[in-house]
């Protein structure tokens, strides 16, 4: 056998995307030049690899074990790629976070120059909820974990970054009540929530809790970004992070209700597991977040300081 690494990389990313058309979309190549390394990787095996059928490519039982085969061949180049920076005296290698949904909105500013000083250093950053994030880092598949509900089962270390504000939030359109709103008057607002497991949801839901408030309308959507659409559309309130509404206010689409008892305050924190022994590369970033993140916050959060 005699297949070459681009083989490898363009057959793993067909089996990925289970289609030529979009592999090659995703690797910046054309479709007939990711059809040849097909047919070239092919020749080099009795067995298929692949089967078409109409317009439609499948991966072959056989296929799928050379993919995964593959997968660890590319993942090896890497690693001897980053020992190479590594022995040059470059900080290489991958740094691993998972980020609540919202936390979109914080965490890559606060990695932008850390990653371009660093241009050997590949970010692996999982977005979702937070459940899965703290389930990501109790199993110890992730360095840092970004959270702004702290988790009490387990023994973390933490770095608070910004503090999280929620506000109670409408269209612009929408009857604001007044100069202050008594909190009283949620239980007959059409209230759009969060799903299960988000830290949004939990927050808001001890908020309703705490002020003996119930809801008698509600919707349940599965991200921040369909909220808004359904905020802006009227559909309804919620309380939501400031964090993630900086273009809807700024542009009028949404506005901040003043409600008593509310912005509801926690903190961004950058959470790991107290006895794990951080990569050199993760120590490395949360050194560099101990020298920086003031001044990051300074450029680049003023407009939230705001409110």
């Amino acid at each position: 056998m005699n297949f070459t690494l681009s083989q490898l990389q363009v057959f793993v990313k067909i089996v990925e995307m289970q289609s030529i058309t979009k592999a090659s979309e995703a690797l910046n190549l054309t479709q007939p030049a990711v059809s040849i390394q097909l047919k070239n990787f092919q020749n080099q095996f009795e067995i298929p690899l692949t089967e078409t059928i109409g317009r439609r490519i499948f991966i072959t039982d056989f296929g799928k074990e050379i993919s995964l085969a593959a997968i660890n061949i590319l993942e090896n180049v890497k690693d001897i790629k980053y020992k190479t920076q590594q022995y040059k005296g470059n900080l290489a290698g991958k740094l691993r976070l998972s980020v609540v949904s919202t936390g979109k909105y914080v965490m890559p500013y606060f990695l932008a120059d850390f990653m371009q000083t660093h241009p050997e250093v590949e970010l692996i950053m999982d977005v979702t909820n937070k459940s899965k994030v703290l389930k990501s880092l109790e199993n110890n598949e992730v360095d840092f974990a970004l959270v702004s509900i702290l988790p009490t089962h387990l023994d973390i270390d933490k770095m608070t970054l910004i503090q999280n504000k929620l506000f109670l939030v409408a269209s612009s359109k929408a009857a604001s009540f007044g100069k202050i709103t008594d909190v009283a008057a949620l239980s007959k607002l059409p209230l759009i929530y969060r799903e299960e497991g988000s830290g949004t949801r939990q927050t808001m839901e001890f908020f309703m809790k705490d002020q003996q408030i119930m809801a008698q309308k509600k919707m349940e959507l599965t991200s921040n970004e369909a909220v808004k659409q359904a905020l802006i559309a009227g559909l309804g309130y919620s309380i939501m992070p400031l964090i993630g509404l900086k273009s809807e206010l700024f542009n009028n689409d949404l506005q901040i209700i003043a409600c008593k008892g509310l912005p509801i305050k926690t903190n961004w924190s950058l959470i790991w597991l107290k006895h794990k022994k951080l990569p050199p590369i993760a120590a490395a970033f949360k050194e560099y977040l101990f020298q920086n993140k003031q001044q990051i916050i300074e450029d680049t959060f003023k407009w939230y300081e705001e409110y």
